[in-house]
């Protein structure tokens, strides 16, 4: 078991699920609640990493985080190191790929809201600030849970997108899911398998925290 490779994943995920949460939270609210006849599109290109193969994402990111990509050059600029292959690299690019499961969960979580009272908080004279924390936010905690804990899940186990816009640093770029990678390239069924059920637990584990804590939202079975 590469422990350096788990805890470099384990930290990556909880970086991109916290700052996911904090981004997701008003593109999910206005997706909800919006009467734009044109957010369709908005919503394409919010879901669309989930149809992208994992390497075409992997490839524009490396272009954008590269020496001559637009983010690339300004972060070589304002700190004087390349953004590509580093850390801080891997985090921006998993938040683009994992940005669908912590939006996804969160609409659906708004839109099951009972309107009237939202009209009831408007008609009291509450502001949309004191609305959305005071009544949206809490009721809609299920919805932040999944969100939480499926882009931590998503992140955990992302294979392509690492490899093309990290490589394979150890300490700073070797996640999990490519040291998994590289012991079964060196035929090291017996680390690769000790390795794939770690994460297969998680996963599982993760599941079961959002399908126990959102039973009544996410499960499709009936209620007695």
């Amino acid at each position: 078991m590469n422990g350096e490779a788990l805890l470099l994943s384990l930290r990556l995920a909880a970086t991109v699920s916290l700052v996911l949460l904090v981004l997701s939270l008003p593109v999910a609210y206005w997706l909800s609640f919006t009467s734009w006849r044109g957010k369709f599109l908005v919503e394409s290109v919010v879901a669309l990493p989930l149809v992208l193969p994992p390497t075409v994402l992997g490839f524009y990111a490396l272009i954008a985080l590269g020496p001559r990509g637009f983010l690339g050059r300004f972060w070589q600029a304002l700190f004087g190191h390349p953004l590509a292959f580093t850390f801080a690299g891997l985090v921006l690019a998993s938040l683009v790929y994992s940005f669908p499961f912590a939006v996804q969960p969160l609409i659906t979580s708004f839109e099951s809201l009972d309107r009237r009272l939202l009209d009831a908080s408007s008609i009291l004279g509450a502001s949309k600030w004191r609305t959305f924390f005071r009544i949206i936010l809490p009721l809609a905690w299920p919805g932040v849970i999944a969100a939480f804990v499926l882009s931590f899940a998503h992140t955990l186990g992302e294979f392509g997108v690492v490899l093309m816009v990290g490589g394979n640093l150890p300490g700073i770029t070797r996640t999990i899911s490519i040291d998994i990678y590289d012991r079964v390239q060196a035929l090291d069924y017996a680390g690769a398998h000790q390795t794939a059920l770690l994460l297969l637990l998680i996963s599982f584990a993760v599941l079961s925290i959002v399908y126990g804590v959102n039973r009544r939202v996410w499960s499709p079975w009936p209620h007695r």
